[in-house]
């Protein structure tokens, strides 16, 4: 059975901390949008007091959660147990980009590791955190993570990440403008 909190508490902190992979969830308004699912590995994601977390993001193909967040502030993050005991979490709140050329960038870029990749840092107020038992969710060995990324952001170079971006980061798969969006034809690369 699903217990509820108000705050992120020291048992969901150190829960958070030894996952290796979240889910972020966001959807726009209109009911024919489409609902966005995201994994997220990396060690990105920090827990910045009781009420807010934050995650860094990286380029990739879309940047839906920055369109979503934009346009109605819903966000979910789930984390879940693999290996131990079973554990679903879930943290309900309000989201928004934060981008580098921002005020807010070099008060919370610290608490994070940034690439030249990095897009974006996504933060969430939040104000319900779900715990499940998660019983059904399978026992997986973490690997390791992948540099494939990386890789493909240095065949870029900062120059080839910009029009990466330019095309494929703007606006969100139902026209919803980023933030990234708002700010062109600025240069989007910190």
């Amino acid at each position: 059975m699903g217990k509820f909190h108000d705050s992120i508490k020291s048992p969901h902190q150190a829960f958070i901390k030894k996952q290796h992979i979240f889910f972020v969830s966001t959807a726009p308004l209109s009911a024919d949008g489409r609902v966005n699912l995201s994994p997220k590995g990396l060690d990105c994601f920090r827990v910045l007091s009781e009420n807010r977390v934050g995650y860094m993001d990286l380029i990739s193909s879309g940047n839906e959660t920055s369109a979503h967040t934009l346009e109605n502030g819903r966000i979910t993050i789930m984390f879940c147990s693999f290996e131990g005991a079973p554990l679903i979490l879930r943290l309900y709140g309000k989201g928004r980009a934060v981008l580098p050329d921002s005020k807010e960038w070099s008060e919370l870029a610290p608490n994070f590791t940034i690439y030249p990749s990095t897009r974006q840092l996504i933060i969430a107020e939040i104000d319900l955190v779900q715990t499940s038992c998660g019983f059904g969710v399978p026992l997986f060995d973490y690997a390791g993570e992948r540099d494939i990324h990386f890789d493909w952001a240095a065949k870029k170079g900062e120059k080839g990440l910009q029009e990466y971006m330019e095309e494929k980061n703007l606006t969100s798969l139902d026209g919803l403008p980023t933030d990234l969006g708002l700010q062109k034809p600025a240069k989007l690369l910190h």
